[in-house]
């Protein structure tokens, strides 16, 4: 039987608190629904890291009906990510259903801040990141120039703030906190300038911006192309742990 969850804390005892769902839960903001049905959970809402996605939990066979039931609710536009084994089954039994390309979704429980910033905003840390205060700008063309694949960019929907890191008065380095939940922030729009590369930046920023995410939502998450290795490895030394998952998409 399925059911609709209708708080935060409904979601958590249902899928165990997996990450992934709570952060596709977005605390159950308007626009965003989960429903449970036997061992399976799922969790969608619009416009998180650019797509209207669905995240899907649990055993196979009783998440393949609750997809379904979901999709029908939501509309074709969501896409339902999970697991790698669980998306390739659920794509391959939901009619017009596709899977798509695996990446990795990274968390963090817990990090060691060898920072020394108190994580205060505007303010800067010993190591000589902080938040960004009036620089849409030169993060817009340092992106631009960049990453210009980055989902995250100054203004867009559910891009909350920004952190980087300066070598004089030049924008080096910078790293986004968007469309994170309550519980779980992610972090986001990681870039640096192609000069300053091979410094050890990146690894700077990141660390401080996830510091600052486990501060205010218990948690942080992000998310890596599989082939992105040397990315992989400055998120693990950080601390994050990878998990490796796949999205699907409605064709019809």
């Amino acid at each position: 039987m399925t059911r609709e969850l209708r708080t935060p804390a409904e979601v958590r005892s249902a899928c165990g608190d997996d990450d992934l769902v709570m952060w596709a839960a977005q605390g159950l903001r308007p626009g965003a629904r989960a429903w449970a049905s036997g061992g399976a959970v799922v969790a969608g809402c619009p416009v998180i890291s650019r797509w209207d996605r669905l995240a899907v939990w649990g055993r196979p066979r009783d998440a393949v009906p609750l997809v379904r039931h979901a999709l029908a609710e939501l509309g074709p536009s969501y896409r339902p990510l999970g697991d790698v084994e669980l998306i390739g089954r659920v794509a391959g039994a939901v009619e017009g259903l596709r899977a798509g390309p695996c990446f990795s979704w990274m968390s963090l429980a817990d990090l060691h801040d060898d920072t020394g910033g108190n994580g205060e905003d505007g303010e800067d840390g010993e190591d000589g990141v902080g938040w960004l205060d009036g620089a849409e700008a030169e993060i817009t063309a340092l992106l631009a120039a960049d990453a210009p694949d980055a989902y995250a960019v100054p203004g867009g929907i559910g891009v909350r703030r920004w952190a980087g890191l300066r070598d004089g008065d030049r924008l080096a380095a910078v790293a986004a906190d968007a469309w994170s939940a309550p519980d779980v922030g992610l972090l986001a729009g990681v870039a640096t300038v192609a000069a300053y590369r091979g410094r050890g930046l990146a690894e700077r920023v990141c660390r401080w911006v996830s510091g600052r995410l486990v501060d205010t939502y218990g948690r942080a998450a992000l998310m890596v192309d599989d082939d992105n290795l040397a990315a992989i490895r400055v998120y693990e030394r950080i601390g994050y742990r990878r998990r490796q998952v796949r999205t699907s998409y409605v064709t019809a």
